[in-house]
Formats: C-alpha cells, structure tokens, sequence
C-alpha cells in the first residue's frame, strides 16, 4: 500500500487501517496522514514528523518523500524509527494551487477562532501531531516541514528556523543540514504560527521550515539536486545518524523587521520576481503602503525573503534580514 501513498492520499482514497511492514507496521490515522513504526527502533532513532504539501503546488517535496515510502515498501529502507507522514493540503494539491481558502501554514494555533477547510484542517493536523508525539516518548522529537519557495533565490535551498523561548536548536542539526547541501538558514524572530513552529513551541522538537528550489507542477522537478535531503530523510526512517558537514558551509540570516501590508493600497517597490535574499542599500525604498507609509531600508544593508505584494490585508508581504556569523560546530 505505501507504494501508493501519494496517489491515494492526494485522492483521498481509503487505506486499510492498519498493516504490516518488513520491519514494522503502519496505521492510517485519516487522509494525508500516515504513521510508521517500527518492530525495533534504531540506535538513533528519534519520533519523526515528516510533512509535506502544505501548500499544494509545492510537489518537489511530495514526490521526494513518495520515494522514500516507495523504498521502504520494497524493502529497500528498513523502518527504524517512527514516522508521522503527512500530506497537508490534499484538497489544494489536487488543484494545484497554493491554498484554497487561506494558507494553512498560519493557521496552527490552539486559539484559533477561524472557520473553513483550511482551519478545520490546521485542527486535524496538530491532533494528529500532539497524539503521535504523545505516542512516542522517551524519544527525541523532529519536524521538518519540507516546501519549495514561489521564486528564485540567491540560496535555492534554505531553512527557516522558527523563533521560540523553550528550544534551543541541537549542534547536529546544522550539520546533517549542511550535509544535506542547504545552503542558508533564517532564524525567525517571533512566533509565527506556521507548522514547523508548531511542533518546537508546543512540543519541544528539533523543527524546521525546509525550502528545496522553486515550485514547479508534478513531473517538471529535478529530484537529483535534492538526492542529499533524500540522504537525510532515509537515515531518519531508519533511526541512524546522518551525514555530517561543518555548518560554516551554509549562511546564516536573522529577521529584523516584518513587512505587512496595512491597506489595499500596498505596492512593493521592486520588482515582483525579485529573488530571496536579494540584499538592498541603506535608504532603499521598499513599499508604499496608505495606512503604514514608506518602509525604507535604515542604516544597514537588509536582504528580502518571501516578497508578496498580493497577501490579504495584515499579511506579511516581505521578511527583511540580515547576515550573521554562523555557530560554531
């Protein structure tokens, strides 16, 4: 059945409830949402989160981990550890565009008063989350919350690392990352109610936003640029230790301001094919906004990250960075 996880969870098609595996079992816990557990958990192994397709159009990452299931299936890999697989949006995935209501990925918060597909299923995937992380203690806990970005990029593959008080980020993380040729990281300066911070601030885990080239529609991907994340993810199936790089080899960016759009009269000032972490001079002018005014650059150079002129009114349209040294190994 794993053979068909993909086709059958973007159809929403039933799977048995439960079922064996060579070294281990799976359980159907609803669409989208596959949990994987071994017989005997490997030496390293840690209770993992693997999600995909928050976003629908996004599929280089839905067909990453469809190989993956694919090998394990065909014995291939041995299960080692456990799995929470999940495709986020089916629904927008089979339209192929981004969201169909709003994007889910703001939406994971407990308070969140909102209606409509996209919240109830913001609610279904932190349940799913907090019953697997629930299931599975006494181990360390991951999230990689895999995307590709709507635009080009000075670093194609970067992650973003979400900001809260309660978790510090492990040594090794930056360097099975670096090993899985990322080549940036952004530290979030706030909580931002995406997936992957989700699962840090709630649930203490090793989480991050992974971003893997540009979106492109299903069989348009170059999956051999993504063979080393491919790498990372089957040493975590199989509860081992991934390869290691120094972390040096990636750049490292911190938010300093949050661009957001205050009125329906919003313009960015640059272009709107500007790539990620294009990096603009003191006194640029970045946006015009009725209700916020000018928002310049100060007296430091700042890097753009995810400009969108067209979010709703009191979305974020633009992060604005800046470059700093990387840690230590």
């Amino acid at each position: 059945m794993l053979q068909e996880w993909l086709t059958r969870s973007l159809e929403e098609a039933e799977f048995p409830e439960q079922g064996r595996l060579a070294d281990g079992h799976f359980r159907w816990h609803g669409h989208g949402l596959m949990e994987l557990v071994p017989d005997h958990p490997g030496p390293s192994a840690r209770a993992c989160v693997l999600s995909v397709g928050i976003h629908g159009n996004e599929t280089a990452p839905m067909e990453l981990l469809d190989g993956l299931m694919k090998r394990l299936a065909n014995g291939e890999l041995r299960l080692g550890a456990p799995t929470l697989v999940i495709l986020g949006n089916p629904e927008a995935a089979r339209r192929a565009v981004r969201y169909v209501g709003t994007n889910l990925n703001r939406l994971f918060r407990h308070d969140l008063p909102d209606a409509g597909m996209e919240p109830d299923r913001a609610r279904t995937l932190m349940a799913a989350v907090d019953a697997f992380f629930a299931r599975h203690t006494g181990l360390g806990r991951l999230h990689y919350d895999l995307h590709t970005a709507i635009r080009d990029s000075r670093y194609p593959r970067f992650v973003v690392s979400p900001f809260t008080e309660r978790t510090a980020v492990e040594a090794a993380q930056w360097q099975w990352l670096a090993a899985a040729e990322i080549q940036a990281v952004l530290h979030q300066h706030r909580h931002s109610w995406t997936f992957s911070h989700y699962s840090k601030h709630i649930h203490g885990a090793q989480a991050f936003t992974l971003e893997l080239g540009q979106a492109l529609p299903f069989g348009h991907n170059d999956l051999s640029v993504l063979a080393p994340m491919g790498k990372l993810l089957a040493a975590l199936f199989e509860g081992r230790e991934p390869p290691e790089a120094p972390s040096g080899r990636m750049a490292f960016f911190r938010v300093a301001h949050e661009l957001m759009r205050q009125s329906e009269a919003f313009h960015l000032a640059f272009p709107d094919d500007t790539p990620n972490f294009t990096a603009f001079a003191p006194g640029t002018l970045l946006a015009e906004d009725a209700q916020a005014g000018e928002t310049r650059v100060g007296e430091a150079p700042l890097a753009v990250v995810f400009p969108n002129a067209a979010v709703e009114v009191g979305a974020r349209a633009a992060l604005l960075v800046h470059p700093e040294p990387p840690p230590t190994d």
